[in-house]
């Protein structure tokens, strides 16, 4: 991975660090983006110890807000003048409905919208790069999840499981159709089941279920177990060119009906541009 430019969101825990490692580990040129300085300057520092890769960089933006992850892209773009790999990683899981500063629900805008805003926002230095790879991750979550346009805010009796759920549907729709979207640019979209991971994800959940997910968390993988198909999806020349497909343990499998309706994969992208004042290139 030498000489090319990785970008990876939510790099300082969890399969983001995993990830961010990994890519440092060979060769890559890593910019991890964090919202908390602190974090991700003692992740940046633990990186580059362990790697000897001392090409990382930290940027910071909170993407649960639109101009932040603006001013994100801005300063790549200003720092930086290819990307091979970008990976959206940054999630999370919240018990009680939040609302962003946008006036998003949480969920939905740091896990489905910050992935179609900055993909978009960086998709033409992409396409100068090719070949280059997205890699989304999104949940086996998704086959609890249903998009409903008239309630994309999870305004009506919010549950934060299925909030998730809704949300991890959403990084594999929009996946399928940047695919499509990106045919014949060089550039390959996929998106990934990380697995059952030992992260902080459940940390916003009731006390009850946290409980469980702390008597189960023996049984589930590590961060760096779960970091072995996003680094697969990243590096392998066996997926080169392979696009539009959801990976679990390496392997390309099936995903819910809802999310393969075309209709609904582009109605949820004219939807995100809505919401995001973005009109793709794509």
């Amino acid at each position: 991975m030498e000489g090319k430019v990785c970008l990876v969101t939510g790099a300082n825990s969890g399969i983001g660090y995993a990830t961010a490692a990994g890519l440092a580990k060979q060769g890559a040129t890593l910019v991890m983006v964090c919202r908390d300085q602190k974090r991700g300057e003692k992740a940046r520092a633990r990186i580059i110890k362990d790697t000897g890769n001392n090409d990382v960089t930290l940027l910071l933006a909170d993407l649960s807000v639109q101009q932040s992850i603006r001013d994100l892209a801005a300063e790549f773009l200003d720092r930086f003048d290819r990307l091979d790999v970008l990976i959206n990683n940054a999630g999370l899981m919240a018990r009680t409905r939040r609302v962003t500063a946008d006036g998003l629900e949480m969920q939905f805008a740091v896990n489905h919208l910050a992935y179609f805003t900055l993909t978009n926002l960086l998709v033409d230095l992409l396409r100068q790069s090719a070949p280059s790879r997205i890699i989304n991750i999104a949940s086996t979550a998704h086959s609890r999840g249903t998009i409903d346009f008239d309630d994309l805010q999870n305004e009506k009796d919010y549950n934060g499981w299925q909030a998730y759920a809704n949300s991890k549907l959403a990084n594999i729709i929009f996946t399928y159709e940047l695919a499509r979207r990106l045919e014949g640019s060089g550039v390959t979209a996929n998106c990934v089941h990380p697995g059952v991971i030992r992260t902080g994800l459940m940390r916003n959940v009731s006390m009850a279920l946290h409980a469980l997910w702390s008597l189960l968390r023996a049984f589930f993988k590590d961060a760096d177990e779960g970091a072995d198909t996003p680094l697969y999806l990243a590096t392998s020349p066996e997926v080169a060119n392979v696009t539009g497909k959801y990976f679990r343990y390496r392997k390309p499998t099936g995903t819910s009906a809802e999310s393969n309706d075309l209709g609904i994969q582009r109605r949820l992208w004219e939807a995100s541009e809505n919401l995001s004042g973005i009109r793709s290139s794509t």
